[in-house]
């Protein structure tokens, strides 16, 4: 995405019209749009083709090149690709891309907090049909994007959980206790905040269902939010639609407990169970 950006910008900088790109390496001009838009992947001859002809000086095309070469390897998930669905793989891509992630949940511990214990339990009751082979790998690819937050360059990650997430018992009370630790430890990472939403607070905004927004460090990636459902996803990316979540996220952020008080109320839901 970041590159196909690139692209039109040297592109409309060096005043070339679809047609022209589309001339020069022997393609419609639909394809150069859909090079643009990152809907196919960036051919190597084409790329070459169009920085020449936008007067891209050839120190430069060899920088761009090498950034092409990487964008189009497949990720680590590609391996998973057996249980990962289409439109999930997106989420994973960006979530290893983000700089900020912040989410509200209201269901369930979020994957990126989840213990083996509490994501297999949750495996086996959303694929209730599915061999023991599958739901372990469907584990093993939860837990291996948890690697996320141990790298120097981990993102930010402030989540906002709603009281019903810790007290849903998942996999049961030992399975829980676990879960709630794991949680515990997830505030002594410098990147991570946990607030707690209560009961108390009654009605609040976030209240139709859980979402994730995406922040990144690259200028040419807008914010993205991501909610799905049983058979699918909707990434949201236009940026009045963006602005919504994140004030939703904001007002709920004031409404939850502060983080400083996250450590002393998992503290008193763990000796309930």
């Amino acid at each position: 995405m970041v590159l196909g950006k690139r692209l039109r910008h040297l592109r409309e900088q060096a005043g070339i019209s679809f047609e022209d790109a589309a001339r020069a390496i022997e393609v419609t001009p639909l394809t150069v749009r859909r090079i643009e838009k990152a809907e196919v992947g960036l051919r190597i001859p084409y790329v070459r083709e169009l920085l020449r002809t936008y007067g891209v000086p050839s120190s430069e095309v060899d920088d761009f090149l090498t950034m092409a070469r990487e964008a189009n390897r497949p990720g680590w998930w590609y391996s998973y690709r057996d249980v990962l669905p289409d439109w999930f793989s997106a989420y994973v891509s960006l979530e290893s891309e983000a700089s900020v992630i912040r989410l509200y949940e209201p269901h369930y511990v979020p994957g990126l907090l989840q213990t083996h214990d509490y994501a297999a339990a949750l495996m086996h009751v959303g694929f209730p049909n599915a061999t023991k082979e599958d739901v372990a790998r469907r584990v093993d690819l939860r837990l291996r994007r948890q690697d996320l937050l141990a790298k120097s360059d981990a993102p930010a990650v402030w989540a906002v959980l709603d009281e019903t997430v810790l007290r849903r018992p998942v996999g049961g009370a030992e399975v829980m206790r676990a879960q709630i630790d794991r949680l515990t430890e997830a505030l002594d990472m410098p990147k991570v905040r946990i607030q707690i939403l209560r009961f108390s607070v009654g009605a609040h905004p976030g209240a139709f269902g859980p979402f994730h927004y995406f922040r990144f460090g690259f200028s040419e990636l807008p914010d993205v939010v991501y909610t799905e459902s049983l058979v699918g996803s909707v990434y949201v990316d236009q940026p009045a639609d963006v602005v919504t979540y994140l004030e939703v996220l904001d007002r709920m952020s004031v409404q939850a407990e502060p983080v400083a008080r996250t450590r002393s109320i998992l503290d008193e839901l763990r000796e309930e169970l």
